[in-house]
């Protein structure tokens, strides 16, 4: 599981999913503070005992400073594939009053997908307000989570996906 969370403020690009969207306010952060991809970049490192963002790309660097997070995202996925995990999907949420995503969940789907080198069906988003309440709720940030899912090669083996042990030496199964 994922989340992360920046400020609304003036003169910044809102820029959620790798979508610039238009918008009076844009996040304030290191990065492009794109609050969708750093929970979903989050999700992942967690599933694989990686850490998080913070530990991979810290905010004091200034090789960051700016950065589009969907280069981010992609170095993620690199460190998953290295790892030996595969990403069987991601479901993740935008929590913001306004602007409406609806328009942009498309691209920000097949902006996740390409970078992560995923079918799109892999990749759900979605979006809720908080209905006036709280710091969403009151336009003074957006916030985002995010799930996933990881097999290994090591589940394989394991008769934990494809349905029944594969017989390897050494499994408690066999």
């Amino acid at each position: 599981m994922g989340y992360d969370v920046h400020k609304l403020g003036k003169d910044r690009d809102l820029i959620i999913g790798g979508v610039k969207i238009p918008f009076e306010l844009g996040l304030i952060g290191h990065s492009d503070a794109d609050v969708l991809l750093h929970a979903i970049s989050d999700a992942l490192l967690g599933a694989a005992a990686l850490g998080d963002i913070g530990k991979h790309f810290p905010d004091t660097d200034d090789a960051y400073k700016g950065i589009s997070s969907i280069i981010l995202l992609e170095k993620v996925g690199e460190l998953i594939t290295d790892e030996g995990y595969f990403i069987e999907n991601i479901d993740a949420t935008i929590i913001a009053q306004k602007p409406k995503m609806r328009p942009y969940i498309d691209q920000m789907r097949e902006n996740i997908a390409k970078a992560l080198a995923l079918d799109i069906s892999q990749v759900n988003v979605k979006a809720t307000t908080e209905e006036g309440l709280g710091f969403t709720g009151n336009m003074e940030g957006i916030s985002s989570q995010a799930v996933c899912m990881l097999t290994s090669p090591g589940d394989m083996n394991y008769g934990l996906i494809g349905g029944g042990c594969s017989g390897c030496s050494g499994c408690p199964k066999a």
